[in-house]
């Protein structure tokens, strides 16, 4: 057999050895002296791994640092603990600057025809708590939580079953385990490596006193009482969910680990004293000792960025705070940065083809009243006056950073042609008009579409103010309605929104290597056909198949995806659903290439002046390593 890809962790095995022998006092970060000289802790050389992942700080173009400091930002609720685990970004593999999968947590990792994964552990790594992190940790998870019916009856993550089949588990050793598909999963590695990654290993030590199979009755009935849980498999979720990190005592492999229960106004993340990095001089990463996350309204959290409260910011805050932002430079001690955004469009119009309305959805889902609604707007006045020229006038689709990228995919249906969009809306059989020159609807009705977004940024009302004007002159009669995001989706996922407002693809610059799902029907809350949507995700058993041609084409080559057995084959099938996606305009692309405000205390370093912004793949921050993050003057923690 071919093995198509094999990393070892030891990013740089000429200079492992130094940082290790460096690991003595002079390295311990002061933030844990207490503890060390209380013997509470043992000191730094015990509780690395005998192989740390060395993180070569100045190779990346960096300054290595120095330990101290708490770093404040803020967060619009107390969902939001999550950007913590995005933004550190620890995976048992990962991606780097490039975009290129690498081990993390894992020492190692080899992949033979994406059907047999085979992942080497660390010798000696430790949970946050101390406990060693073996390969018995996947046997848990695996045994007990992923085959366990009542904890999860659904049969387990579709990243695990994308042929409909789990793999087999093998527990090789201590510290190696095996997954094997009889077909490929080329979407295995990614999905570990994603925003909210699939979780294939968590704490056992810890999460069996919440499980029926190792727990007295007695005691876990009273677990259940003290933490409010109905079903004992609700506890155990409750207190071994990773991805929201709300329980201060579940063990983490993150940089910074949660000490807050909730409810509460401020969290506060320390430093984990057994994470798995060191700097090229032995210094354990994460160099910032504490993370504060205050919560705040999502509507004023740019006002209070812009007053200084803020030492790392990047959500909350958007384009059009960047002026506001700036001036801030000139009162307090923060920079403002501006990163290129992922995201296929800004923003985008999605046609609901799943409307309840008939007469809508048949409308909508006629592929020339899509592109004569795309061929209407003037993209090019909106990237004036809304992104001051600074964006990409583009369909939805991938970026020119993408390996995938194509001109003709972002050009597809944009150019601002109202004589070809409105002889399009003819020969689809809406000529009729009113007096007021607003198209009829085949019932007779005005052709007036809703639009409806959450209005979380100015940026949406003021991009439909301008298509208001644009679609008026092809006799689309425009409105808008807000909503708060969960009644929109909810709403969209009910099929009864005629059209929305939302951001544009997740992953623009993805690799052949990436899971193209996201131009499919493949999940419920896709906002231009989340029946077909739930159909893929329910495998078939909820929602309604696709019965436009194209869209079934994209699931049918979504499957040749997920069983091509090369890079090659990947990116070609990639292709095929690029062209399909922009020719059929599924959603209206406007602008992308937008920039992304990113604040930062000017003491800190290492903070990247340009980079790439987004949930997928970069998870904001995380690529970019906030544990290599440092304050060159300490401020006093509160």
């Amino acid at each position: 057999m071919v093995t198509r890809r094999t990393f070892l962790g030891l990013l740089a095995s000429a200079v492992l050895p130094s940082p290790l022998a460096a690991a003595d006092v002079d390295n311990e970060p002061e933030y844990l002296a207490d503890w060390l000289r209380a013997g509470q802790l043992p000191h730094l050389a015990k509780r690395l791994p005998k192989f740390p992942r060395v993180v070569n700080v100045a190779a990346m173009g960096r300054t290595p640092g120095h330990y101290g400091g708490s770093v404040r930002t803020i967060i619009g609720s107390q969902n939001d603990i999550r950007f913590m685990t995005i933004y550190g970004y620890a995976r048992l593999v990962g991606y780097d600057r490039s975009l290129t999968l690498q081990p993390d947590i894992l020492e190692s990792f080899s992949s033979v025809n994406d059907m047999v994964f085979t992942f080497k552990l660390r010798e000696g790594h430790k949970w946050s708590d101390g406990q060693p992190f073996t390969a018995n940790d996947f046997r848990y998870w695996w045994e007990d939580v992923i085959l366990d019916k009542q904890l999860t009856p659904g049969g387990g993550a579709l990243e695990l079953r994308p042929h409909g089949s789990l793999p087999r588990f093998e527990m090789l050793d201590e510290l190696t385990v095996r997954y094997s598909w009889d077909d490929p999963n080329p979407g295995f590695l990614s999905t570990l490596a994603a925003p909210q990654p699939l979780i294939i290993a968590g704490p056992a030590h810890y999460l069996k006193q919440f499980h029926k199979k190792y727990q007295d009755s007695i005691r876990l009935a009273s677990l259940m009482q003290e933490n409010r849980a109905k079903k004992w498999q609700d506890l155990h979720i409750k207190m071994g969910r990773s991805y929201r990190p709300e329980n201060p005592n579940l063990p983490v492999l993150d940089p910074w680990k949660n000490t807050t229960a909730p409810p509460a106004e401020q969290f506060i993340f320390e430093r984990n004293p057994y994470f798995h990095r060191v700097d090229e001089n032995g210094r354990q990463l994460p160099y910032i000792d504490r993370m504060i996350l205050n919560i705040s309204s999502s509507s004023i959290i740019a006002a209070k960025t812009g007053a200084g409260e803020s030492d790392l910011q990047a959500t909350g805050i958007d384009f059009s705070d960047y002026t506001f932002l700036k001036e801030a430079e000139k009162r307090y001690p923060v920079k403002v940065n501006l990163w290129k955004m992922v995201r296929g469009s800004r923003v985008a119009l999605f046609p609901n083809m799943n409307s309840a309305d008939a007469v809508w959805r048949d409308v909508l889902r006629d592929v020339r009243v899509r592109r004569a609604m795309s061929l209407a707007i003037d993209r090019h006045e909106i990237n004036m006056a809304v992104f001051y020229g600074l964006g990409t006038e583009s369909a939805n689709t991938v970026l020119p950073d993408s390996p995938l990228f194509k001109p003709e995919y972002a050009s597809a249906w944009i150019a601002h042609d109202p004589d070809q969009a409105n002889a399009l809306l003819d020969t689809a059989g809406l000529a009729k008009r009113d007096d007021d020159g607003i198209r009829l609807l085949p019932d007779g009705r005005r052709m007036e579409i809703t639009v409806e977004t959450p209005g979380e940024s100015t940026l949406d009302s003021d991009v439909l103010e301008l298509v208001t004007d644009h679609w008026r002159k092809i006799g689309i009669a425009l409105f808008t309605r807000v909503s708060q995001r969960d009644v929109f989706r909810s709403r969209a996922m009910g099929g009864r929104i005629q059209m929305s407002l939302w951001y544009g693809l997740d992953n623009g610059v993805p690799t052949a290597d990436m899971n193209p799902a996201e131009l499919a029907p493949t999940t419920d809350d896709q906002m231009q056909w989340p029946l077909w949507g739930m159909y893929y995700l329910s495998r078939e058993t909820k929602g309604v198949a696709p019965d436009v041609p194209e869209a079934a084409k994209l699931v049918k080559l979504l499957h040749e995806w997920e069983e091509a057995a090369s890079s090659f084959e990947r990116a070609e099938i990639w292709h095929n659903m690029l062209a399909i996606y922009a020719d059929q305009v599924f959603s209206i692309g406007l602008v992308n290439g937008t920039l992304q405000p990113i604040v930062h205390s000017s003491r800190m370093q290492n903070v990247p002046d340009k980079a790439l912004y987004g949930f997928d793949p970069t998870c904001y921050l995380g690529v970019y390593m906030p544990d290599t993050f440092w304050m060159k003057e300490d401020r006093p923690n509160a």
